[in-house]
């Protein structure tokens, strides 16, 4: 994570472990992305890398009649999910786990379908290529997101922002070159509507931060923050056609 402060990391999860998504994506994209894996199992077998509170793992338990391993490095995300799971009457296909996808600790080449929506650049995208080769079987797949840049020359804030998180994005054709290179053969990827920005994502988290906003009313450091955080939809509502997510999704031959 970059070198803020303790509290901006404080309010920074009490405002995410509230949202539906940590991230963009909804239920019409994730299905889409499934259909072009067109020969998993009846069953599959899924890991979802990076899984935040589940939004997509329990769309993943709707769209297949799999088990779904369910990886994420934040304790609380997971602990909603696992209630989320147990609400929902799915404890018994999907597992949460608290862990590091750089070093899961799962065995190799035991899953039909790795799927991780916004998270595999954080662990640089040719790393996380080979940890999800590594996990898949042979003739598995991999569907994932990632950002991209849709323009040259973005706005020096949009710019700023996203070197904080992702120096190395780059566009379409430069994760492809990656998934290539990676010994994956591409099936297909497709670009995110807006909608998947703002259902579950940006609308609810401006919702939350205005909620925020009353809780810490006389609190001007936490204000501060809420502030910061804001900037993001305000960013994309102004400036999205230089950036995207992309949705790709590719198989293990080998």
């Amino acid at each position: 994570m970059n070198d803020f402060s303790p509290r901006f990391w404080l309010i920074f999860f009490e405002l995410y472990e509230s949202l539906p998504r940590q991230g963009p994506g909804n239920r019409d994209s994730a299905a889409k992305a499934l259909a072009l894996c067109r020969d998993l199992p009846p069953r599959p077998t899924v890991l979802d890398l990076g899984c935040g509170t589940g939004g997509q793992t329990l769309d993943l338990a709707d769209l297949t009649a799999g088990s779904i391993t369910a990886m994420d490095s934040h304790a609380p995300h997971i602990d909603r999910l696992r209630d989320q799971a147990v609400k929902r009457g799915l404890s018994g296909r999907i597992w949460p786990m608290v862990g590091n996808m750089a070093e899961s600790g799962l065995p190799c080449a035991s899953f039909d379908l790795v799927w991780s929506e916004g998270a595999l650049y954080n662990i640089g995208l040719p790393n996380g290529l080979r940890v999800c080769y590594e996990l898949l079987r042979p003739g598995g797949y991999l569907a994932f997101t990632d950002p991209v840049w849709r323009k040259d020359n973005p706005p020096p804030a949009v710019k700023e922002s996203f070197e904080l998180d992702y120096p190395g994005m780059g566009r379409v054709s430069d994760v492809l070159a990656a998934i290539e290179k990676s010994g994956f053969s591409l099936i297909g990827h497709f670009t995110l509507p807006d909608e998947a920005w703002w259902d579950n994502f940006y609308t609810p988290m401006e919702i939350g931060i205005d909620k925020l906003r009353s809780r810490y009313a006389n609190d001007v450091e936490a204000l501060a923050v809420l502030d910061q955080l804001a900037q993001e939809p305000k960013m994309h509502r102004k400036d999205c056609e230089y950036y995207a997510y992309e949705f790709f999704i590719a198989r293990r031959i080998r």
